[in-house]
């Protein structure tokens, strides 16, 4: 199955059998990590954020970074796609969630702000807009703030970002702005990152920096 990506026109997506989920521009195949730009705009700071996983979803999804051109492919443990159970308040993924293209966290540097070092993937995108994106969508996304996660002894930022065609893309313009309008939801998306995979028998992920969230400068 063949779909143009209604954020860009330059891109589509073609599914490659049931498992891995490719990316074509101009009839030839492409890396979403790699070949899509950081940025939108040189001159903005609008981003392009690869979709993985919609809100809601309960499938993970990921880059396969040991894979050519790196397809989106479920993320399995021992043969099977990993399934995520609830984690109240939210059913499924609390956020459009996906990669930033043109970044990495290093797994050979440490981090100058936790003192660990990366998790050896692309940054992290939290979207957290209205709209129920799909998988391989990329949205173009305005960066709010973040907050970092040590996930198993790793490093591992989360980028909150809003997409630019959500209706609270204008009233969002940092962090701040996020617990205005959306009271108490940052809290609990913290809270999510730190036990979604307890149900796994998995022990509790930790915020780093005293849970703070940061802004994006």
């Amino acid at each position: 199955m063949t779909s143009t990506c209604d954020e860009s026109n330059a891109i589509k997506i073609s599914e490659n059998g049931e498992d891995s989920l490719f990316f074509e521009s101009g009839g030839r195949r492409i890396s979403p990590w790699q070949d899509i730009p950081l940025f939108v705009n040189p001159d903005s700071d609008v981003v392009n954020m690869i979709v993985e996983i919609p809100r809601q979803s309960k499938v993970k999804m990921e880059i396969s970074k040991e894979t050519y051109y790196n397809p989106i492919k479920p993320d399995s443990v021992k043969g099977q796609s990993r399934q995520l159970s609830d984690i109240a308040p939210f059913r499924g993924y609390p956020c459009n969630y996906g990669a930033i293209s043109q970044t990495w966290e290093s797994p050979n540097e440490i981090d100058d702000q936790t003192g660990i070092s990366g998790d050896d993937d692309p940054l992290d995108v939290c979207e957290i807009g209205n709209v129920v994106a799909f998988c391989g969508q990329i949205r173009k996304v305005k960066p709010l703030g973040a907050f970092v996660v040590l996930d198993e002894g790793q490093t591992d930022w989360k980028i909150v970002a809003i997409g630019i065609d959500d209706p609270l893309a204008t009233k969002l313009s940092d962090i701040d702005d996020v617990e205005r309008f959306l009271p108490g939801f940052l809290q609990a998306l913290k809270g999510w990152h730190c036990r979604y995979k307890v149900p796994e028998g998995k022990d509790e992920n930790t915020v780093a920096l005293g849970g703070r969230l940061m802004n994006k400068q």
